[in-house]
């Protein structure tokens, strides 16, 4: 059948294809190089929300990309507003985070002139994204848009950029009106995971390693129904906790930093890895230390929604070309024909995690981390989201929050600082009925703490953790490791959050010691404002184990 062909601006073709594609909100940062878009979108019933600084707009989108599995969206302006974008870019990259980030760019007779602001994006942004595209024909805008949803959500999923010429959007053509985009999903083959059944059969140290996405609600039901019937220890990669519950009787921790040193040994010591979904980076592979390079002393099963990721680091000996959810969907009718041998084994690993998982009660300082974290576990609801970004404060978080349920987490497995607060607030506007927790660090507050404003505006409760410990602490432990006792460029001088929190029109609180938190947060949580709590960390306490001076101490 012919498509309907009617004039449109390309502002209004651009539109119009979100709208087919099932946006329902966007961020951005406005710019005079995409105003056309901007007029566009006061006609339409896409939500747009409006954030101080480009970078925390590309985190907002990489966090409703990851909660939800479809492509966030971010417009930005062109040079240094694509430029301070490229942070958010980067983490959806590396964390395989559907995203689209459009950004206006200079007029088409200005190309190649280095035009005010002028940025050639394809040199710019080919590392950072999995394809980037300029439309010079606004004719073109439904072909290419709708191509742009299918490439960021098949394979690995991750970034597209889309550069918009600021003449371009405002041309008059006939084009054809947009359809949505059709999910590209790649299944096992039957005989693949008879192969798998095999393999289980015959092993005695088996595990599973979950990561990546491309997850459903449904398939981590799946996953875990699966693990019960093999009896299976199950790990999650770094920063995917969320993805099979903590008290499961069959959860042995995960594998990223700081891993528990038994769980490391029982990953050394599997006779089979099935790592599903997960690329098995730096973070989870412990500096690629868990698995010989290029050939695996473990039996390796590893399967992965993009072919050029099987074999790219570690060669498998059973490779399976597949999307997490319909993987987990193949699983259905496989079992053991036998009670399997490493049962006793899965409920030690797992005894091991809750000794893990449980904080310490004492440490330096007027403040105390472990009771806080058990205060949290306590009365925090478990659908609560918990958004983070990077730091050694980031410890006490991924090591002593027991994650029960799907999508409650969102936390740059790239490592990158800021992501938490935006994150938040992206979080929020998507589940306002569930309650918004960030963990940041005071260093990596200050990176985006501009969106606070951004919660304010649209009336998003989040609650805030600032931990302050007045240093860059990772930073700083790893001075102290290699050069102790010679402190330089880690110190930080730090605003009143609480102050800073109220200057926006939400609310304070500072906690100097550790029975002042519970009633500070049940404050915070009953003022429904975006709230800011202050937790004075001694900078003693760098991690649950050691303190500064400990690690100062052994490496002398």
């Amino acid at each position: 059948m012919t498509a309907e062909l009617t004039k449109r601006t390309g502002g209004q073709l651009i539109v119009e294809a979100l709208a087919a594609n099932g946006v329902k909100r966007i961020s951005c940062v406005p710019g005079e190089s995409f105003l056309a878009v901007l007029d566009a979108l006061h006609d339409s019933d896409i939500d747009v929300m409006v954030c101080r600084q480009e970078g925390g707009a590309a985190m907002m989108a990489d966090c409703w990309g990851r909660l939800t599995g479809e492509p966030g969206i971010c417009f930005v302006t062109r040079g240094p507003g694509a430029t301070n974008a490229s942070a958010g870019l980067h983490i959806a990259r590396q964390d395989s985070v559907p995203m689209l980030l459009f950004i206006g760019q200079v007029q088409r007779d200005a190309r190649e002139r280095e035009a005010f602001q002028e940025v050639e994006y394809r040199r710019a942004f080919t590392e950072f994204a999995k394809w980037v595209v300029d439309i010079d024909d606004a004719a073109r805008i439904p072909e290419l848009v709708t191509r742009a949803f299918a490439v960021a959500t098949s394979g690995r999923p991750g970034p597209v950029v889309i550069a918009l010429p600021e003449d371009m959007l405002r041309d008059m053509v006939e084009a054809p009106k947009a359809r949505p985009y059709a999910p590209v999903l790649t299944h096992p083959g039957p005989a693949q995971i008879a192969e798998l059944g095999r393999r289980l059969e015959q092993a005695r140290n088996p595990l599973v390693i979950l990561g990546g996405t491309r997850w459903t609600e449904h398939a981590v039901r799946e996953i875990a129904a699966f693990a019960e019937r093999w009896q299976l220890p199950v790990t999650c990669s770094f920063r995917r906790q969320m993805l099979f519950d903590h008290l499961h009787p069959n959860y042995a921790g995960d594998v990223g930093i700081g891993i528990n040193p038994a769980l490391a040994d029982a990953v050394r010591h599997a006779d089979l890895l099935l790592v599903v979904g997960a690329r098995l980076g730096e973070m989870p592979s412990s500096g690629y230390s868990l698995l010989d390079i290029p050939y695996p002393r473990q039996t390796l099963v590893h399967i992965h929604a993009d072919a050029s990721e099987l074999g790219r680091v570690y060669r498998p000996d059973l490779a399976i070309n597949a999307d997490s959810a319909s993987f987990v969907a193949a699983l259905s009718g496989l079992g053991p024909t036998a009670e399997p041998a490493w049962a006793e084994r899965t409920r030690a690993l797992h005894a091991s995690y809750l000794a893990w998982s449980t904080p310490p009660s004492l440490g330096p300082g007027d403040v105390q981390m472990g009771p806080i974290m058990e205060w949290l576990e306590a009365n925090l609801a478990v659908d609560a989201i918990m958004t983070n970004g990077a730091g050694n404060y980031a410890t006490w978080l991924h090591r002593f929050h027991r994650f029960r349920k799907f999508a409650t987490q969102a936390a740059p497995t790239s490592g990158s600082m800021g992501y938490g607060l935006p994150a938040a607030v992206a979080a929020k506007a998507l589940h306002r009925e569930r309650e918004v927790v960030c963990f940041a660090g005071d260093g990596c507050f200050m990176m985006h703490g501009q969106e606070f404003a951004t919660a304010v505006r649209y009336g998003l409760p989040i609650i805030t953790l600032v931990i302050n410990n007045g240093i860059y602490g990772t930073i700083r432990m790893h001075q102290e490791r290699d050069y102790p006792g010679r402190v330089s460029g880690t110190g930080l001088t730090n605003p009143d959050f609480a102050a800073y929190a109220r200057a926006f029109g939400g609310h304070g609180e500072t906690v100097a010691r550790t029975a002042d938190f519970a009633d500070a947060y049940l404050r915070a949580r009953a003022s429904g404002k975006p709230a800011i709590i202050e937790v004075k960390l001694d900078p003693e306490a760098i991690t649950p184990s050691r303190t500064l001076s400990q690690i100062r101490d052994a490496s002398k």
